[in-house]
């Protein structure tokens, strides 16, 4: 199993790119996000990835953090997602936004990506909603893939905000939990307060989903 790639990128296309590894040229298809993320032609780049083996067909799919990779693994798992959508999931919505909407049951935002209608969107929140809260809570370990291949090379680093705050969800559902709220519920508030206030920190991602869990009336 392939989990890792680390290389020069030698040529970029709409929906893949070639990474050479040490002399072996290596075919890895990513989200438009992660592309768009990556560096040009001829620079270091390093991505976890996925490999697809099938009797006619070996594809091996590129993520820039393990949270991403584990949610194409996720959303590949439902009934009528293959990779292609859910590339397109991750690719229009990000990490933090699948995150989010599935743990706020929204399936009209992963209706938003290309090629996915409503039936395939409201299937992958009824089945993916319970996994929301320990992808979510990868955030604060999930590492990011960071390159180098020799010592002359710089490390070049994958910066983009699909990342941008993940380590302040993880801590603030952490947090919720040691409180005694329960996964589901905890994810939700933290979801939704994340995506009002997408620069928070931990404590005020904490303060925010506690008032959207305070009992109302």
């Amino acid at each position: 199993m392939i989990g890792k790639l680390t290389g020069r990128i030698d040529y970029r296309s709409t929906d893949h790119i070639l990474i050479d590894v040490r002399g072996v040229g290596y075919i890895v298809f990513c989200s438009e996000r992660t592309l768009a993320a990556l560096p040009g032609v001829g620079e270091v780049c390093a991505l976890f990835t996925d490999l697809v083996v099938r009797e006619d067909l070996m594809q091996l799919f590129g993520f820039p953090t393990l949270a991403e990779k584990e949610w194409h693994r996720l959303l590949t798992s439902v009934q009528g997602v293959g990779a292609k959508a859910s590339l397109a999931i991750l690719g229009t919505l990000g990490t933090d936004g699948v995150s989010r909407a599935i743990a706020l049951g929204d399936w009209n935002s992963i209706k938003a990506a290309k090629g996915i209608g409503p039936k395939i969107a409201q299937r992958v929140v009824m089945d993916l909603k319970d996994k929301a809260p320990s992808v979510m809570a990868m955030g604060s370990v999930s590492a990011q893939a960071n390159g180098e291949i020799d010592a002359e090379v710089i490390e070049v680093s994958i910066s983009s905000p699909i990342i941008h705050n993940q380590s302040a969800q993880a801590e603030a559902l952490s947090a919720l939990g040691n409180l005694g709220y329960g996964p589901g519920d905890a994810a939700g508030a933290v979801a939704k307060a994340a995506g009002e206030m997408p620069e928070a920190d931990t404590p005020a991602l904490i303060r925010a989903a506690l008032k959207l869990l305070a009992p109302k009336g």
